[in-house]
């Protein structure tokens, strides 16, 4: 086994294209790991950054809808609506926004604790 380290060169043997750590350091003279890019290139087309840039938008206006003293969590999605976008329902005893409750339809969901009204 020689000391220089060969890109694909895998310790298992079962084709892995990852080096161990152990084969890392020993062909490296100083005993670091080598440096890993922290940029990293996706496949998909799904837009992460998009993703937390929304979710930190919903949440920011979660957080000031909540501030406000006529608003209430919906017992399903668990977001704040003013009272006035919710509708509680008494059978089950929680408050549900319309789009929880358009995909709820006619079904029953029995809750642990009744949120109040």
């Amino acid at each position: 086994m020689n000391n220089h380290y060969t890109p694909g060169s895998g310790a298992s043997g079962n084709g892995s294209s990852f080096v161990s750590r152990r084969e890392a350091r020993a062909s490296n003279p100083t005993g670091s790991l080598p440096v890993i890019g922290t940029s990293r290139s996706y496949s998909s087309s799904f837009d992460f950054e998009g993703l937390i840039a929304s979710l930190r938008e919903l949440f920011a206006v979660d957080r000031q809808i909540a501030s406000q003293q006529d608003s209430a969590r919906c017992g399903i999605c668990y977001l704040y609506f003013t009272l006035t976008e919710l509708r509680y329902r008494d059978e089950e005893g929680f408050y549900v926004c319309q789009g929880c409750e358009r995909t709820l339809g006619k079904q029953v969901l029995p809750m642990l604790r009744r949120q109040q009204k």
